[in-house]
């Protein structure tokens, strides 16, 4: 499962380097377009100088009806002829925004002349008319089109991200309930079995030494079968102590660990009301607690504080465990992800899920150095 992650966010990274990719050469593709076309309006525009400085030439050899033809073919780029003091005398393709049309023609031609130098036509050795013209329709759609293309992409991404978000979410809920309900079902038979075993125990003459630690064993099998069947509902919170349940936790797991681990737990001396599902928050405490069990390879230490700090209640689970590489402080709460060879991987996205899905609460990597350990902490909003 590890590497399905692994791989799950490296082809997000390639998803997102094709789309960047694709704007980049879209947008160098439609500029070396547009720089070739705005080229082959510059030609035209110079042939159509010529051949208005010829149809002014009094030639019988000059061929009129081909000048006609190449004056007559620009229906395309807008021009404008103007004498020296920026009067049009001639126009050609122009749509007119203004009613005053000497006026719009007058400050098309200044504006013109701030971007382009005109192209002189010498009509006589003393008198010149002066040549202006603006990109064509076609030029101007194309310079617009890699921002609309890139819009395009961006919404398709977009799309795209919030679809796979919603399908990940709806089966990700899918399985727990699912999980949940066959889980419960799993352990009814034997928990009831069980509880028939015992009873028979009592009435005979077998050490009643292990009657209670079986009896706790039971309880806790109990325990989480109900947790199980409360994944799929919304739990019933009630202002509770959280400390006498970190402590209870934290008792009778000591007994079930290693001797070389040592689990110190370190709470305020006031109590510490906080809105507690107390089934479904030992749940969360266990599973942080084997976890780091699981870190540490042979011997160790693993520290619960509890402080209060802004109107919430502050846990940081540290252990001497192995650590966590800064790539993974997001991903070893997804479903599945798992580093050990057996399992599931469900612990660590259970814990997220109860703490932030049922208590409204955070829960994240503080700190982790690989070989030295990890601060995984917990806030939940203080009852009010």
């Amino acid at each position: 499962m590890q590497k399905f992650y692994d791989l799950r966010q490296r082809f997000k990274l390639v998803f997102l380097g094709i789309a960047g990719l694709i704007i980049i050469l879209s947008v160098v593709f439609t500029n070396n377009l547009a720089k070739k076309l705005a080229d082959e309006e510059k030609l035209k525009i110079e042939l159509w100088a010529e051949a208005y400085r010829m149809m002014g030439i009094e030639d019988n050899s000059i061929n009129l009806n081909l000048i006609l033809k190449v004056i007559s073919n620009n229906n395309t780029i807008p021009v404008f002829i103007a004498d020296s003091l920026d009067n049009v005398i001639f126009y050609r393709n122009v749509e007119f925004k203004e009613k005053d049309t000497a006026k719009y023609l007058t400050n098309i031609v200044r504006e013109l002349k701030l971007k382009q130098e005109p192209i002189k036509i010498n009509i006589t050795p003393e008198y010149s008319h002066f040549l202006y013209y603006n990109d064509s329709t076609l030029l101007l759609k194309l310079a617009y089109f890699p921002y609309v293309q890139i819009t395009i992409i961006i919404l398709f991404f977009v799309v795209a991200f919030i679809a796979f978000g919603y399908s990940k979410k709806a089966e990700e809920n899918q399985v727990w309930v699912g999980l949940s309900k066959e889980t419960a079902h799993q352990l009814g038979t034997p928990i009831s079995s069980l509880l028939a075993w015992i009873e028979l125990m009592k009435e005979g003459h077998n050490d009643p030494a292990l009657i209670p630690e079986m009896d706790k064993d039971i309880q806790r099998l109990k325990t989480i079968a109900e947790r199980f069947s409360r994944i799929g509902s919304q739990p019933i919170l009630e202002p509770t102590d959280v400390r006498i349940v970190v402590e209870d936790s934290v008792n009778y797991l000591r007994k079930r660990v290693s001797n070389k681990i040592c689990i110190k737990v370190d709470t305020p001396e006031s109590i510490v009301i906080v809105p507690l599902n107390i089934s479904l928050f030992e749940w969360v405490i266990e599973n942080l607690v084997k976890n780091s069990v699981d870190a540490i390879n042979d011997a160790g230490k693993i520290s619960i504080r509890m402080t209060l700090r802004n109107e919430s209640c502050i846990i940081d689970f540290e252990d001497t465990g192995r650590g966590i590489a800064k790539k993974k402080y997001k991903t070893i709460f997804n479903p599945g992800y798992t580093t050990k060879q057996r399992g599931w991987g469900l612990g660590l996205s259970l814990a997220r899920r109860i703490v932030v899905n049922y208590h409204k609460g955070r829960i994240f990597v503080k700190t982790s150095e690989i070989n030295k350990g990890t601060i995984i902490r917990i806030a939940l909003p203080l009852y009010h």
